[in-house]
């Protein structure tokens, strides 16, 4: 273990079967919290990050869902409060199953668009209302969402997600407004291009160009992304609400 940050406390992380979900849970088990992995479809690698935690000491349970279902969400996370106690913190990494819309806007079908922004909303609202009013009952609660880059600096062909993830940020702001006064504190970490499966896509090419351009000369990792999540939950950033933290070796200066 190292230090206890999050010592007594339970996490959420939705979408934590792999990747950015997988290097957050694992990093917030390593500094105490009890983590509930939650997965749609890919049960073996989330029963391998639990495996994971519990060799390294910690507590962690898996949990299936569709975050875009109001019944699995509702579910999910009796079964993560059952398990492991009432949920202080929820990490919204998981984005929906829908596919991305490649290419300019002004050609896509709008039911595309549409839906796609529609499932992006879904999976953090959903579990944002499931959990809410425990945490305003107690008085206290942290919720960090992860967005992209994006949101605020759109890429050529990349349109949809720089609509449905600054619809993200503007969920995030409100909610840190509407929560504040409960003590739950709400943020945003934008990661830039990071490393993962998600990314296997694209070109060498490509990759080293993005490289080339951030002043760090080196794209993101899962656990880069993780450390700015464990730093928005410990208590150190308790006055800290409504932020939006990239994590983009300066790639996106503001």
């Amino acid at each position: 273990m190292e230090s206890q940050l999050l010592a007594g406390r339970t996490v959420l992380v939705t979408g934590a079967a792999r990747g950015i979900g997988a290097a957050t849970a694992r990093l917030l088990a390593r500094h105490g919290a009890a983590v509930a992995v939650n997965f749609r479809r890919s049960g073996e690698e989330a029963a391998g990050v639990v495996a994971a935690i519990a060799r390294g000491g910690g507590r962690a349970v898996a949990v299936q869902a569709d975050v875009c279902d109001a019944a699995e969400v509702g579910r999910m996370v009796r079964e993560a409060e059952s398990a492991l106690g009432p949920v202080d913190a929820l990490v919204l990494n998981a984005a929906g199953a829908l596919a991305l819309p490649m290419g300019p806007l002004t050609a896509a079908p709008f039911a595309g668009l549409d839906g796609y922004v529609r499932a992006q909303l879904a999976a953090a609202f959903l579990p944002c209302q499931a959990v809410a009013p425990g945490m305003i009952q107690r008085g206290e609660g942290s919720i960090v969402a992860i967005s992209s880059g994006q949101s605020r600096k759109p890429s050529e062909g990349l349109g949809a997600i720089s609509v449905a993830k600054s619809a993200l940020d503007g969920l995030a702001r409100s909610l840190a407004i509407d929560l504040g006064p409960h003590g739950v504190r709400v943020n945003v970490v934008a990661p830039g291009l990071t490393l993962t499966e998600a990314s296997g896509f694209l070109p060498a090419a490509v990759l080293d160009q993005v490289r080339a351009h951030t002043p760090l000369r080196r794209l993101a990792e899962p656990d880069d992304v993780a450390g700015a999540v464990l730093a928005l939950l410990a208590g150190h950033m308790r006055h800290v609400t409504g932020a939006y933290v990239t994590v983009n070796g300066g790639m996106q200066l503001v």
